[in-house]
């Protein structure tokens, strides 16, 4: 659909298109609304691998970053405070009412981004993000670009340019099920993650600042072993950065997972982080894709990215963005059938 076709209009009266792209075995719809992935499908797999909503009003209500591009910053900002150059700044409390996370409540997942190219196989959408906007110095503009590989990759690549330093930290935010869509969970999903290394959180979900080895800890998944893990009676709430590398690089393999249906996934990316989420809080109220209900851990999300609070900690992969420089970051989801 090169003009793609209309989903739904923002409460500011902005219109939302979605694009149907797809090659190989494998299809997914973008909408403009956050540079979401709405849907993916593989051939031979009847539910779709990603959670969404049918209908766009679900998406600003109820969407907790379904399959959205989360920015300027991913993650999260200990008490939103960030410093540049010797200049302080104050970012948005969306957290707890404390911390920056994703940016901010009107962060790059809630703008409607507009179309710049789109063919049979690919979409790219752009963004200009104004100096200012939730704090963050400098005006910005991004591309995503969507773009099927035969026999099943989705690729996603990200670009940026900024005109006064600022912080650029884009990660794709989208929950899988590789079984059922999400109308069970995915405790029983096997998972590795090629990361020695993780990062502890306090209790408000902000690095405590050490870098931690996964041996002997219930965040070893250097070999491939199912998501479950009971702690005290129940699941252990895994939302951590996994620590890929100390550099943003050439693409790398970082996750191979399996469903219970066979189907298999592959994460590469460029990124020195990747945020786990085993998706304990996903519960819904409305109904989501095929009008299935989520429950709790209904879908994971693995976000390749920058580490969490690495303003305020420097001895962490950095996220300083400045002119004349170009922000980019390529990652490729992977999917094979049983069939293949």
């Amino acid at each position: 659909m090169a003009g793609g076709e209309f989903f739904g209009t923002t409460d500011e009266g902005s219109e939302v298109q979605c694009f149907e792209i797809s090659a190989g075995g494998l299809t997914a719809r973008v909408m403009t609304f956050g540079a979401a992935v709405q849907d993916l499908r593989l051939a031979g797999h009847d539910a779709p691998l990603v959670l969404g909503f049918d209908r766009f009003e679900d998406y600003p209500l109820h969407s907790p970053y379904f399959g959205a591009i989360a920015g300027r910053y991913a993650n999260r900002i200990a008490g939103g405070r960030f410093t540049i150059d010797g200049n302080r700044y104050q970012g948005p409390q969306n957290f707890l009412g404390k911390h920056t996370l994703h940016g901010g409540d009107a962060g790059f997942f809630g703008a409607v981004w507009t179309v710049a190219e789109t063919g049979g196989d690919f979409v790219t959408l752009a963004l200009h993000d104004p100096a200012g906007s939730m704090g963050f110095p400098g005006a910005m503009d991004a591309t995503c670009t969507y773009r099927i590989r035969p026999p099943g990759t989705l690729s996603v690549e990200l670009s940026a340019t900024t005109d006064e330093p600022t912080l650029c930290n884009l990660a794709h935010h989208s929950y899988f099920n590789l079984d059922d869509g999400g109308s069970g969970d995915i405790l029983d999903h096997r998972m590795m993650i090629a990361a020695s290394a993780y990062l502890p959180v306090d209790g408000e979900l902000i690095p405590t600042g050490v870098v931690m080895p996964v041996e002997n800890t219930a965040f070893d998944f250097r070999v491939a072993r199912p998501v479950r893990e009971d702690e005290d009676g129940s699941q252990l709430p895994y939302d951590h950065n996994f620590c890929l590398s100390a550099s943003r690089g050439p693409l790398r393999h970082a996750v191979w997972a399996q469903g219970s249906s066979g189907v298999e996934m592959e994460v590469w990316t460029t990124e020195p982080g990747l945020q786990f989420y085993a998706g304990q809080n996903v519960a819904r109220t409305v109904p989501g894709l095929g009008g299935r209900s989520y429950g709790a851990h209904a879908g994971f999300c693995l976000e390749p990215q920058v580490w969490p609070d690495s303003p305020n900690r420097p001895y962490f992969p950095q996220a300083v963005l400045r002119p004349g420089e170009t922000y980019r970051q390529v990652t490729e989801y992977r999917f094979r059938s049983p069939q293949d």
